[in-house]
């Protein structure tokens, strides 16, 4: 069974695309290629578990095994040696990628304290937008009673779009909430 969200993209979002920008053609409309959540954890280098943890919230999320990143170089200033655990990340794609999207624009972010909406100034020129997270309590996988300390994570939407207006069309009409300007 195909996402909603995936539908709702090739339905509505697709034509909407094509009028607005006029395309000739529905595969020149931007797409979404990947999602990569990411959380960077200084205190791994002193305590491994912390690390299992994080791990573990991060599969719970996003539905899927993270990946642990390692330190490359070693900097003493931070108490940091090469090969030293430092963090996790998780690469979306297809349906597991629609499906995370749509329960983070429709159920997680609006759980936020104070949130007005996502910042549009997270687009990197290519189409690319990144998102900052300050607690991965806001989703509801997560047990509220069993964690030990909040975290934040870095959410990565990665798109086919040429520019930051055609990135932020993309995610606007698929869903996310972003502030008016």
């Amino acid at each position: 069974m195909k996402p909603r969200l995936f539908e709702h993209y090739n339905k509505k979002v697709v034509p909407e695309l094509m009028k607005g920008f006029e395309y000739k053609n529905p595969m020149e409309c931007p797409k979404l290629k990947k999602i990569v959540v990411s959380m960077c954890l200084k205190e791994a280098t002193s305590d491994i578990k912390v690390m299992d943890r994080a791990m573990e919230e991060l599969s719970l999320v996003t539905g899927q095994k993270p990946k642990m990143t390692r330190a490359k170089k070693a900097i003493a200033a931070f108490k940091l040696r090469a090969g030293m655990p430092l963090g996790a990340v998780v690469t979306l794609r297809g349906a597991r990628m629609y499906e995370f999207l749509d329960r983070l624009t429709n159920v997680s972010l609006p759980r936020v304290r104070d949130f007005r909406g996502c910042s549009t100034t997270g687009f990197d020129g290519a189409g690319n937008y990144c998102l900052g997270i300050k607690e991965q309590i806001i989703f509801p996988e997560i047990n509220f009673e069993k964690v030990d300390k909040t975290r934040g994570m870095n959410i990565t939407f990665v798109t086919s779009a040429n520019t930051n207006k055609e990135g932020y069309e993309l995610l606007e009409k698929l869903g996310m909430p972003f502030r008016k300007k």
